[in-house]
């Protein structure tokens, strides 16, 4: 999110995301006492790959993009993460997210590993078809360092299942025609009609409400009567919204990249959605409520806080902010370490994004499942499928944090460690 209030306080942190997520990851290897040289290992990233391609604009013009994509860990399966289109897209920030992805696919017990990448653009500022050649440019740039059994990309911020087909076609014409069908899972978050797979748009915010679910029958907590708020209200925020309006909460403040929005009596999600799509996906002006600065918004009062935005908003600044009862992460790696150190002493209650938001990359498996074995599936099955995994991981989660009576994000690293190092044990390292 680039509110000009969280950007300050991101850059008032000098301390980077990779760095955070590296202090968190150490922070669970120490308590489970992991094996020393398994610990060396999953702290450095396997791969990482810049590329720096040329675009013919729509002015003529040449310009020069980079492109970043980080292979994490792949000791469980192949790579596995999405692509983002943002300004601030970096080798620190990608490496993060990488490792994030190798935690979450461990975690919920997918045979993936992890990685991220990018385009450091603003989409924004570009056409749509300038987009798509930068986007099969950059395809073409990386090359072999994708494949549908070794690298899977999938959408990410600003990026979405056309863009996702746009690689699957240009990856397929750099192999012969005769294999091209058996390839089609090399990227996942595709359009339905290109092999996508039902669900797959709401699935991070499906995998939100299921844990939000989960949260509140272990609580007794009412969700019918309870208040939240919402950072970024783009594909993650507003579907998660949506999903939960039939459970009832009213959703009484949202902040994207425009402003912060609030009305006590309540905004309908449905409602700020069409008026989003309407106001080139900005919440801004919106008539169902009224503007507040960052700060008002961090402080609002609500039961439920879900940041589904970027990395790196509930700071030491911000965590004193919060009145809410519970966190959930939405978006990878929202809250830094000291932000959680404010958050545990304020005894608010915290549910980390690689379980949270392990809806997407679940239902990318699906996805990659049904096109490597020719199936279809539907929507019922992708639900029903989603919960179960859902549901297992948020009781290990569970279970962890009381056996280590830990937190969460802890408890949750443990777990996706727990069955790294067991992977590692019984393969040994080559030679």
């Amino acid at each position: 999110m680039n509110n000009k209030t969280a950007e300050k306080n991101n850059l008032d942190s000098k301390i980077s995301f990779c760095d955070n997520v590296i202090k968190q990851f150490h922070k669970a290897a120490e308590l489970m006492s992991i094996d020393s040289d398994i610990r060396r290992i999953l702290a450095t990233t396997k791969n990482e790959v810049v590329v720096h391609f040329p675009v013919r604009m729509d002015d003529g013009t040449i310009r020069i993009f980079n492109g970043y994509r980080v292979q994490h860990n792949d000791v469980l399966g192949p790579f596995k993460g999405g692509l983002r289109y943002h300004p601030q897209t970096s080798t620190d920030e990608v490496r993060a997210l990488a490792m994030l992805m190798t935690w979450k696919t461990a975690l919920v017990n997918l045979p993936f590993g992890g990685a991220k990448g990018g385009i450091e653009c603003n989409p924004l500022e570009l056409s749509i078809t300038e987009l798509e050649r930068i986007t099969r440019r950059f395809t073409f740039a990386l090359g072999n360092i994708i494949g549908p059994e070794y690298d899977i990309p999938a959408p990410d911020v600003n990026t979405n299942a056309q863009i996702m087909v746009w690689i699957l076609d240009t990856y397929l014409a750099t192999i012969p025609p005769q294999d091209r069908n058996r390839n089609v899972h090399v990227v996942t978050g595709k359009t339905i009609a290109s092999g996508g797979i039902c669900g797959r748009d709401k699935a991070t915010g499906q995998g939100i409400v299921f844990t939000i679910e989960n949260w509140c029958k272990d609580k007794k907590f009412d969700l019918s009567q309870a208040t939240y708020i919402i950072q970024g209200f783009g594909n993650v925020g507003s579907w998660a919204a949506r999903l939960l309006k039939p459970h009832g909460p009213k959703l009484i403040a949202v902040e994207d990249a425009s402003c912060a929005i609030f009305n006590p009596a309540g905004i309908d999600p449905d409602d700020l959605l069409r008026y989003s799509k309407s106001n080139q996906n900005f919440i801004a002006k919106y008539p169902g409520a009224e503007e507040i600065d960052h700060k008002t918004f961090m402080g609002t009062k609500a039961d439920i806080f879900i940041p589904a935005a970027l990395e790196n908003q509930i700071t030491k600044e911000t965590a004193q902010l919060l009145k809410v009862k519970l966190v959930i992460e939405g978006a990878n790696g929202p809250t830094t370490p000291e932000g959680d150190q404010i958050l545990q002493e304020k005894n608010v209650g915290l549910l980390p994004g690689i379980l949270c938001n392990a809806g997407g990359v679940i239902v990318s498996y699906f996805e990659w499942l049904q096109n490597k074995r020719s199936e279809i599936w539907d929507l019922e099955q992708v639900d029903h499928s989603l919960r179960r995994i859902i549901d297992h991981a948020y009781i290990r989660t569970r279970e962890t944090a009381l056996e280590y009576k830990t937190d969460w994000r802890t408890a949750a690293y443990i777990v996706a460690l727990k069955r790294l190092e067991e992977v590692y044990r019984e393969r040994g390292i080559f030679p």
